[in-house]
């Protein structure tokens, strides 16, 4: 769609000369030849650029602009004028506009100027998507976007999130993948809509089905009446598919004939009904290494990865841990009634050095044990459990990594007195893997 880029001008000669400039640059020009003509279009669809004149015969730009930000509030104001002065260059930005251009102008600097309002408009726009996004959004934390890593993840989602495009979510457990789940349909069309959850590796085998497809009464032992399926549930709205490699392969291979037929059938009946709801799937397992481990089939990857959003792991994006605290801190104080400013110096630097192999859920949980325990009212190394790792350079029988994960394995342990499935909870891993890791590093019970 050409941008619309409004030309308000007295003088004919410009005035056409400059529709003539932004025509032949792929524009759609728009012009008027005075103030009244100008507010009366007010009621009309806002053009994204106004190339407005200072001197108008019914008219003063300056006292227009303020009219057009509040009827146009998305629509930059290039001035234009043949009588310049600082003076008036800065009440002209002061009222509104984006820049300043002096008459005669030069066509190649006009159409630049005129490019990048029209950037600077879109940047605005995406910006006030996403704060207002942020603001909606159904879950308990938001995102922290300081590294340059999260900031390519927004990007990425502000593009594809008005679309329908099936988008899969990777990253290690506790990178906060629902999170970005809810951002996106928070960010999309369907907003309005319903955001339903599935965590596809919580679910019996014998019950995934019913739960996704919904079943009729009698279908196996224990359908008593009709059940309603996630499908159903998530019409108009978007259905998030956690941890889908740990989805059933045959139940992978009905869910791919779904998403490809837009149908689903309940469990049991005879009849199917059309699904209208986008999907969004996450894995914390690599994708290449699913798909050969047989874990994940590859023709349902191709299926639910039309657009892939990788979240990279905390200590990969070590600008996001102190913003990312201070977030938490601040809930959690006010949930626990405390009065807990901030970190001391040493307690930032011991939560910006460690590596988190549990990532952002690990890091939630140890600021909330923190905010517990803390005496002061600034949360100092000795109210974290993960100091301890700051020594771990100590054993040499291991790798630094490896000395900080059993410590935060042995640590999380000994707050859980010794319970390995809230253990592997809190950190964020599974608890196969948590006993692989209490195996190999020796950890007595």
């Amino acid at each position: 769609m050409k941008a619309k880029v409004m030309v308000v001008d007295d003088t004919e000669g410009v005035r056409d000369l400059i529709a003539t400039i932004l025509q032949r640059a792929g524009y759609e020009p728009i012009p008027k030849s005075s103030a009244a003509q100008l507010q009366a279009s007010f009621t009309d669809p806002q053009p994204d650029v106004i190339l407005l004149d200072l001197v108008l015969p019914d008219g003063d730009g300056l006292e227009l602009l303020p009219q057009i930000k509040k009827q146009w509030p998305d629509t930059e104001v290039i001035v234009l004028t043949g009588h310049a002065s600082f003076d008036v260059a800065v009440e002209a930005t002061k009222r509104g506009a984006y820049h300043f251009q002096n008459k005669p102008f030069d066509q190649k600097i006009l159409l630049l100027q005129v490019e990048r309002a029209l950037e600077h408009r879109r940047l605005s726009q995406e910006t006030n998507a996403l704060r207002k996004a942020l603001v909606t959004m159904s879950g308990g934390s938001a995102p922290i976007f300081q590294s340059p890593a999260m900031k390519g993840v927004v990007r990425t989602i502000e593009r594809v999130a008005p679309s329908d495009v099936s988008i899969l979510i990777t990253g290690e457990s506790g990178t906060g993948k629902e999170v970005i789940a809810d951002l996106i349909h928070t960010m999309s069309n369907r907003s309005k809509g319903p955001l339903i959850k599935i965590n596809c590796a919580a679910l019996p085998r014998e019950l995934i089905e019913s739960e996704l497809f919904g079943s009729v009464k009698g279908a196996f032992t224990g359908a008593n009446v009709d059940r309603e399926g996630l499908f159903r549930q998530a019409e108009g709205g978007t259905l998030f598919l956690d941890e889908i490699s740990e989805m059933p392969i045959d139940t992978q291979s009905k869910l791919l004939r779904v998403l490809q037929e837009k149908e689903v059938r309940p469990v049991g009946g005879r009849t199917s009904y059309k699904s209208d709801c986008r999907t969004i799937a996450a894995t914390n397992r690599p994708t290449e290494e699913a798909i050969k481990s047989g874990k994940l089939r590859e023709d349902l990857y191709y299926r639910i990865s039309a657009i892939s959003v990788y979240l990279p792991p905390l200590r990969e994006r070590r600008e996001d841990i102190l913003p990312l605290a201070t977030a938490f801190l601040k809930r959690f104080d006010a949930q626990a009634g405390r009065n807990i400013n901030g970190f001391t110096p040493e307690a930032s630097e011991s939560l910006r050095t460690f590596d988190w192999p549990g990532n952002v859920r690990q890091l939630q949980n140890e600021i909330q044990r923190a905010v517990l325990m803390a005496e002061g009212n600034m949360i100092d190394t000795k109210d974290l459990s993960v100091t301890a790792v700051m020594s771990a350079k100590e054993d040499t029988d291991l790798t630094l990594m490896e000395a900080m994960e059993r410590n935060a394995i042995l640590q999380m342990l000994k707050d859980t007195g010794g319970n390995k499935l809230e253990t592997a909870k809190r950190l964020g891993i599974g608890r196969q893997t948590l006993y692989n890791k209490i195996k190999i590093y020796g950890i007595e019970a």
